[in-house]
């Protein structure tokens, strides 16, 4: 077997480069710092980010893969239109099979998933008591709602660590992306938060109980939960 040959240091920088620029880039996406449908031009986002061409466009082939991003033949790059119902429909199609098949896997390792799940399972309980009152207050800060969505993907990241399937967790990734982006789209109400603590926590007990056929019985209710509530504010903001 042929022995791969060690990076050289300028191939590691670069990589390194290109994955931060990348994050920068995304995190503007994941923000609506660009309306959907504006162009990116890769000479001014290489300016604005103070590098070379080459690492931005090595980016931009990555963010395409997510979804966030598509590209036109002789015209570049653009930031994707919000998703419709259709294309929702399809992208929580992917997630259950993903996110079930990630709870079956992570069954036999909840004695490390558990300590991981609980702990995400208080910090989530923290922001829906965060966003809960600054949704009272009038206040939908972007600041309250990003942290909140961090504590969620956090709950579901702890399974697919655990799930110890590394193509799995790299589909998650690239799925995670674009339901980050679906979810910049909306700001639900307070109803929505607590009802996807709850479904968490029916997902906490079911493993808590070493009842892995209830886990993920309990993976799949949730994720319809979410996906029955996102395409009923699609539908009213229709």
């Amino acid at each position: 077997m042929t022995t791969p040959l060690p990076l050289h240091g300028g191939e590691l920088e670069r990589r390194g480069l290109r994955d931060r620029v990348y994050e920068l880039v995304l995190e503007m996406l994941l923000e609506g710092r660009v309306e959907p449908g504006s162009r990116l031009s890769i000479d001014t986002l290489a300016k604005q980010l103070d590098v070379s061409p080459t690492p931005v466009r090595e980016a931009m082939v990555q963010l395409e893969r997510t979804g966030l991003v598509s590209r036109e033949a002789l015209k570049g790059y653009r930031v994707a239109p919000p998703l419709g119902p259709a294309a929702l429909s399809e992208l929580f199609d992917a997630r259950l099979m993903l996110e079930t098949e990630a709870m079956r896997l992570a069954m036999p390792h909840a004695a490390v998933l558990l300590p991981q799940l609980r702990q995400a399972h208080e910090l989530h309980h923290e922001w829906v008591e965060r966003v809960t009152e600054a949704m009272h207050s009038g206040d939908g800060a972007a600041r309250t709602t990003r942290g909140y969505f961090a504590a969620d993907a956090a709950f579901h990241r702890a399974i697919f660590d655990c799930a110890s399937n590394r193509f799995l967790l790299a589909m998650h990734d690239d799925l995670g992306a674009l339901t980050h982006r679906m979810r910049q789209t909306v700001i639900r109400g307070v109803s929505d938060v607590e009802e996807a603590h709850a479904e968490h926590a029916a997902v906490l007990e079911a493993i808590e109980r070493g009842d892995a056929a209830s886990a993920v019985e309990a993976v799949d209710a949730h994720i319809r939960g979410v996906r029955a509530r996102s395409l009923r504010d699609e539908t009213d903001q229709g």
